[in-house]
């Protein structure tokens, strides 16, 4: 048994005892160091995966190679799911943005735990539910939704109320996000720092006025 606290944030903030004590008892460390890649896109899965630290970038490749961000995942994020349903290729590459540390548990392991613990099957029913209804709702907003709608959706998302309001992303990284070019991004938060909205500096931004750009993000309130 492990010494270190499981995070108590994400989706583990819910997880039953079984899948807690498994992360605690049965899974294995893996430590990543930024940019190193933890499995591709069309690899074989085989494992269930729980962050501690750190944070990770899921992306997807197109036919014709331009890579897309679908999500920066945190602690207490649980992923890898899919596997257990469908065993076959990963659907997404992920990469380690800043020092990582996280837990795998076997498919195997997690299947044999079922058994004992159908409790269990409640959790990654309840995991492939939330996966579901949030690839719908990216899928919806890249459809319904213009860009600039998306990237104020996107900086909210990704820097929690209760920081600073700071994103170590350039611009180009958050392109691949909202699935557009770097120059409409670029102009787009050009306005927002001539508004007082955003700070941008090199690599990076800082949101200065989240209610505003909360209002960006839900142009029906104005």
């Amino acid at each position: 048994m492990r010494h270190d606290r499981l995070p108590d944030t994400g989706f583990l903030s819910g997880a039953s005892a079984p899948l807690r004590q498994m992360l605690e008892s049965q899974a294995s460390d893996i430590r990543l160091s930024q940019g190193e890649v933890l499995f591709e896109q069309g690899d074989t899965g085989d494992a269930l995966y729980a962050i501690i630290e750190g944070a990770l970038e899921f992306s997807i490749l197109s036919i014709a190679g331009r890579k897309l961000t679908l999500d920066l995942m945190r602690p207490g994020a649980v992923f890898g799911e899919i596997a257990l349903f469908d065993p076959g290729a990963r659907t997404a590459t992920v990469t380690a943005s800043e020092p990582s540390r996280i837990r795998r548990l076997r498919n195997r392991d997690v299947l044999a735990q079922i058994q004992q613990h159908p409790e269990l099957a409640g959790d990654l029913l309840r995991l492939a539910g939330q996966r579901m209804r949030w690839m719908n709702a990216q899928l919806n907003e890249q459809v319904f939704l213009p860009m600039p709608v998306r990237l104020a959706r996107k900086l909210l998302y990704l820097t929690p109320d209760s920081g600073d309001g700071r994103l170590g992303l350039s611009q180009s990284e958050l392109a691949e996000f909202v699935g557009a070019t770097r120059e409409a991004v670029s102009k787009t938060l050009s306005n927002w720092k001539r508004s007082g909205i955003i700070e941008i500096n090199r690599g990076a931004l800082q949101i200065l006025d989240r209610t505003a750009l909360g209002l960006l993000a839900e142009p029906e309130l104005i």
